[in-house]
């Protein structure tokens, strides 16, 4: 018993002296509990949205303050003509629209009164959460509305018309296939470059790399070329699945479309060699890439849940995650139809990051075992 009572305690502080098996069984769950408690909501806070009110009367200017004080929306931009509609959806700044008739109050007191929700059904799961939202406010402020008057309403005061923008049939393979598609593949690029490296550590054939005549960036360069041309191959296939088997629409330019899967790939093969760099084992590269990418690339970059909705210091983590610029991109090009005109910030902080962990990478190639 004595000998069985010193081997466990052995075995405590073999685990305690080990900050990495610490990190696993006490950091991981916390931090999952902390992402899920905070990211795993259906709620939707602070959407932003435009107005158009051409009336500018009291009535409008109180369903508005209304809706506003909801928590679910922020007034994005205050629209002047109905021509401004379509680029402030282009420009992904806004989830929805509401549209006033010019003469809202006058309509009121006749009886019946037009408004019009717009939503950005690119996704569908989103626009109609929003949309519903809109509905039971214009709801309670009809209610106060009549309580306040005394008279009972025996109709709907406001006839509510609802548009869905870019997939009218709020299909979930619009916001399904892009997201896929930008989690394939970061995770196919950056894990299978993150071994590499790792590998040649693990396998004693570094030294081979080291002693040939070629630069460290060549030796980077030549370790991700292969796997960028698999990668890109990759989502070639997802693209066509998506267009011919879900009926996903390519409403933008071919070109663009595999020139921005270029620059997200080489960003994710950026980072896969970084991660090589720093990782002493394939296990360990692998791990890393795995959880390190998985994780925050499905939770906090906009593809299963609404950033909106999201604390401002997880919403910070998640603008340093290449997939939350690269999913506008895709749904941009695939959906909307735009161009560089509009994804032109997208693709700068994509490039950024390109040139920065490429870098990294070459600051942590040691050239000497």
């Amino acid at each position: 018993m004595n000998r069985f009572s010193a081997f466990v305690q052995k075995e405590f502080r073999h685990i305690l002296r080990d900050r990495r098996t610490l990190l696993i069984l006490f950091g991981m769950p916390v931090v999952q509990v902390l992402l899920f408690g905070f990211v795993l909501t259906n709620e939707i806070k602070n959407a932003n949205i435009a107005v158009l009110d051409p009336s500018k009367d009291l009535e409008s200017i109180a369903l508005t303050s209304k809706l506003m004080s909801s928590g679910y929306f922020h007034l994005e931009k205050m629209l002047d003509s109905p021509s401004e509609l379509d680029p402030a959806f282009r420009s992904g700044k806004i989830k929805m629209a509401i549209v006033y008739p010019p003469d809202f109050a006058r309509q009121l007191q006749a009886g019946t009164a037009q408004l019009q929700l717009i939503g950005d059904a690119s996704d569908p799961n989103t626009a109609t959460t929003l949309i519903n939202y809109a509905n039971a406010t214009i709801a309670d402020y009809q209610q106060e509305k009549a309580v306040n008057s005394g008279v009972i309403p025996v109709k709907s005061l406001m006839v509510v018309q609802t548009r869905m923008r870019y997939n009218p049939e709020q299909k979930g393979v619009f916001n399904f296939v892009p997201g896929v598609m930008t989690l394939i593949l970061m995770l196919v690029a950056a894990m299978m470059t993150s071994i590499t490296i790792a590998k040649e550590k693990e396998l004693g054939t570094m030294e081979v790399l080291l002693v040939s005549p070629l630069q460290p960036i060549q030796i980077i360069l030549g370790k991700t070329a292969p796997y960028l041309v698999l990668t890109l191959l990759n989502a070639f296939i997802v693209v066509l699945l998506g267009i011919f088997v879900f009926g996903m629409p390519l409403r933008g330019s071919i070109f663009l479309l595999a020139a921005e899967c270029v620059l997200y790939m080489f960003v994710a093969l950026s980072l896969g060699i970084f991660i090589s760099t720093k990782a002493k084992d394939q296990m360990t590269a692998m791990f890393i890439s795995a959880l390190g990418l998985m994780m925050p690339t499905m939770l906090l970059s906009g593809f299963i849940f609404p950033r909106e909705s999201m604390p401002v210091p997880l919403q910070v983590i998640g603008n340093v995650i290449p997939a939350t610029w690269f999913n506008p991109i895709i749904k941009g090009i695939m959906i909307k139809g735009v161009g560089l005109d509009v994804l032109w910030k997208q693709t700068l902080v994509l490039g950024a990051m390109a040139v920065f962990f490429l870098g990294l990478s070459l600051k942590n190639f040691k050239d000497r075992l």
